[in-house]
């Protein structure tokens, strides 16, 4: 019995022994590299018209709902956006246009009025104020 054990193993050992000194068989996996098409990423800021946190809501929402935009971040201060999107999907007007469909003034755009209509009571904003406000902006009581 002994015999056959060691015999076994030795026949073991040696397989392993024959199998190591083989040349690896190397395999190639052909991979394929696709290549992206890099990205015109712009940015862009105008002003948009509004008084408080719903409308920074609605404002960034409108232009963030435009295919390509990326970010979105309306400025309640100094009544203005900052927006970044792939100019191969979008430009800015069709941001200008889609913040005005919602019922803001934009620097190019006014607001659509039903849109506007629709807006909470805090949300109706004075169609006059000054947008794209430079400087120092101090942060009134009556502004919500």
């Amino acid at each position: 019995m002994k015999k056959v054990i060691l015999s076994v193993a030795l026949l073991a050992i040696i397989g392993m022994a024959s199998c190591k000194s083989e040349p690896k068989k190397e395999t190639t996996t052909q991979t394929e590299e696709t290549t992206k098409q890099e990205v015109a990423v712009m940015e862009g800021t105008f002003g948009v018209r509004g008084n408080c946190g719903m409308c920074k809501n609605t404002i960034e929402t409108a232009a963030n709902g435009v295919d390509g935009v990326s970010q979105a971040e309306w400025d309640k201060l100094r009544k203005k956006i900052k927006v970044a999107y792939d100019a191969s999907k979008t430009d800015i007007d069709a941001i200008h246009k889609a913040i005005a469909a919602s019922g803001y003034d934009t620097d190019k755009v006014m607001g659509d009025e039903s849109a506007y209509e629709n807006l909470p009571g805090c949300c109706k904003y004075d169609h006059e104020m000054e947008m794209s406000i430079k400087g120092e902006v101090k942060e009134t009581e009556d502004m919500h």
